[in-house]
């Protein structure tokens, strides 16, 4: 008979292989490139539903200047959250730090479609210094991407809350922008409410497939859409 000892010591030492085995399996690969400016496959336009934003920032009594500027008397709709680089896996952040300095003028000429100081300086740091252009490129792509997708009419002048479903959401920004495929876009959600249309496109802004991004798209059977505010 074996001694209790080393069988145990065996025991552990197949334990411990094993939780290396499947740590390997289940994490996701590290991209080699690791942050590497201008090193990535494609974008993210993410695109807020400002009335759930301003809702939230209600309920958690934040009452910020940029919740101010946002969730004041102009009625937004979608605005842009961000143009972020991806991997085909992962994504890169905070590619240079410190990050550079961007122009003051650059944040102003950006409000209109990103109503909030704080957001616009926030996505220069994380995401823009990942584009590998200078600030006012990858100001410039924003609105570039931003001008090459359609917002679905019910979404532009939406007075009156709605309920709707995610594949609901999908198919309206579908069927007004030739091109978009399901497999392009992805629907985000909190707990109850529509906060967030996210759309894939390639390094020259062209849609396309982005099959980790979709995976992380909203599985309620249904969300409430606040209605656009002021005006």
């Amino acid at each position: 008979m074996r001694n209790p000892i080393v069988r145990r010591r065996a025991w552990l030492a197949a334990l411990a292989a094993c939780a290396v085995a499947c740590l390997g399996t289940a994490a996701p690969a590290q991209d080699r490139r690791q942050n590497a400016p201008g090193e990535f496959d494609f974008y993210v336009l993410a695109l807020s539903w400002s009335p759930s934003y301003c809702e939230q920032a209600s309920e958690r009594g934040n009452a910020g200047r940029s919740q101010q500027i946002q969730c004041g008397g102009r009625p937004f709709s979608f605005v842009v959250h961000g143009l972020w680089p991806q991997y085909e896996r992962g994504f890169p952040e905070y590619c240079q730090r410190p990050s550079p300095r961007l122009d003051r003028r650059i944040m102003n000429s950006m409000l209109d479609l990103m109503p909030a100081p704080g957001l616009i300086y926030n996505e220069w740091d994380k995401h823009g210094t990942c584009a590998g252009t200078p600030a006012r490129d990858y100001f410039e792509n924003i609105r570039r991407a931003r001008a090459a997708v359609r917002i679905p009419p019910d979404f532009i002048d939406a007075k009156e809350p709605r309920t709707v479903t995610p594949a609901e959401v999908e198919e309206a920004f579908i069927k007004v922008n030739p091109g978009l495929s399901e497999s392009a876009i992805a629907v985000i959600c909190d707990r109850t409410r529509l906060t967030e249309v996210r759309i894939c496109m390639s390094k020259d802004l062209q849609f396309r497939a982005c099959a980790e991004v979709d995976r992380r798209a909203c599985r309620r059977d249904r969300l409430e859409v606040p209605p656009v505010r002021g005006g």
